[in-house]
């Protein structure tokens, strides 16, 4: 009989689940207010939940926003009397890059956590386990330092508070990033903490220093014993949480020209009457036009022209080709400064370089000026060529966003 040997391989398979990190998005959106130019901040659109959807009115008092995330700490294994059961969050100012990916500029954001609330379950109810009838009162004997309504120090007090036979709710505000310990009194079997809710606290940015579009970045913080967020000194459902900004610029730059004001006609001061009827020489041609500016952030000005000279824009008798040069400024309303931080009064606009200018503050319909003007050479080899045809040209002055 012939042996036959038969082999089976077997693919062993070891899945380690790893945590999943739990991401928030943190909104805020900047455009200009014709109400309050002076408000240049970003204004938080992210939807409170938690802590500061129950209470906008503390939250709004101290600038603060929250958020809830569905991490449960926990359980604990025994704690027995005098065993502390910390809370401590990164209160103090942290950093983060937000990059606009179309412009590739980048700017500094800050955030602080400001406050941290749970509720904790308990395996027992509060009054059994220390051996009351009143939930109230077993809460509060439970602990050496009082309900957990009362902040452990640095942390405070907020004023929050609810319960029921065996769980508390409650929100400690944190000034400092240091433990906030509250002491057991009684053992207790275990105990955890389901859900997290944080306020917290944004420094933003000058929008007005900035282009439009959306900045991102992220802030990437630890959950767990002796980490970023520490809750109770106990293991969390999920290790990491990432918060990721997304700012958002809607600036405006309008320019507005009264009806008519693309017609400007170069004249002397005082007009022509001393020309006609004395015969003396104009010594300058000039014309102001007035407009309305709307600006929130960094625009420039350049000049066009239809027909250009080596030193400007020119206006041209179109049978002869004489021309004469006609130089183009600026003036602009207060608020809206150059690259040094001067008022603008008569600044030159060329073809060849765009000049930068900058917001204060949001200007909203503010009147600026545009000053043509022959110089003296130009007016008098003009007048001395003038054949009673008129000399024009199209000069276009350009307020560009994208600078």
């Amino acid at each position: 009989m012939k042996k036959t040997t038969g082999w089976l391989g077997l693919l062993m398979v070891l899945m380690v689940p790893t945590a999943e990190a739990f991401n928030q998005e943190i909104r805020a959106l900047f455009t200009p207010d014709p109400a309050q130019p002076q408000k240049n901040i970003f204004i938080n659109k992210t939807p409170d939940s938690g802590y500061c959807a129950t209470y906008p009115d503390e939250c709004k008092q101290h600038n603060m926003f929250s958020i809830r995330i569905p991490t449960r700490f926990g359980p604990s294994s025994v704690i027995m009397p005098g065993t502390g059961v910390p809370i401590k969050v990164p209160a103090n100012w942290r950093q983060l890059t937000v990059t606009n990916r179309e412009t590739g500029e980048s700017e500094v954001v800050e955030v602080r956590i400001t406050g941290i609330g749970s509720d904790y379950f308990l395996s027992h109810t509060a009054a059994s386990l220390v051996g009351v009838t009143d939930d109230r009162e077993g809460h509060q004997k439970l602990w050496t330092n009082e309900r957990w309504v009362y902040a452990a120090p640095p942390c405070q007090y907020s004023g929050v508070g609810a319960y029921t036979a065996s769980t508390y709710r409650f929100f400690w505000k944190t000034p400092s990033e240091a433990p906030c310990t509250k002491f057991a009194a009684f053992r207790i079997p275990f105990m955890s903490f389901e859900t997290m809710d944080f306020a917290y606290e944004l420094r933003t940015p000058n929008p007005l220093g900035m282009s439009s579009g959306l900045y991102t970045g992220s802030m990437n913080y630890f959950l767990g014993p002796g980490q970023d967020f520490d809750i109770g000194g106990l293991n969390p459902d999920d290790g990491n949480l990432t918060l990721d900004f997304v700012l958002d610029v809607q600036h405006t730059l309008k320019v507005d020209i009264p009806p008519g004001g693309n017609q400007v006609v170069l004249e002397p001061i005082g007009g022509w009457q001393s020309w006609l009827e004395q015969g003396r020489k104009p010594v300058r041609l000039v014309r102001d036009q007035t407009f309305l500016i709307s600006a929130s952030s960094r625009f420039t000005m350049r000049l066009e022209c239809e027909w250009g000279l080596p030193n400007g824009c020119a206006i041209v008798d179109r049978v002869t080709g004489i021309a004469g040069i006609v130089d183009v400024s600026v003036s602009l309303p207060n608020g809206l400064t150059d690259g040094t931080g001067q008022t603008v009064k008569r600044m030159s606009l060329s073809r060849e370089a765009s000049v930068v200018f900058h917001p204060a503050f949001y200007a909203d319909r503010k009147p600026g000026k545009l000053h043509f003007e022959m110089p003296e050479s130009s007016t008098n080899h003009v007048i001395l060529n003038a054949q009673g045809r008129p000399f024009y040209g199209n000069i276009t002055v350009i307020w560009d966003s994208e600078v």
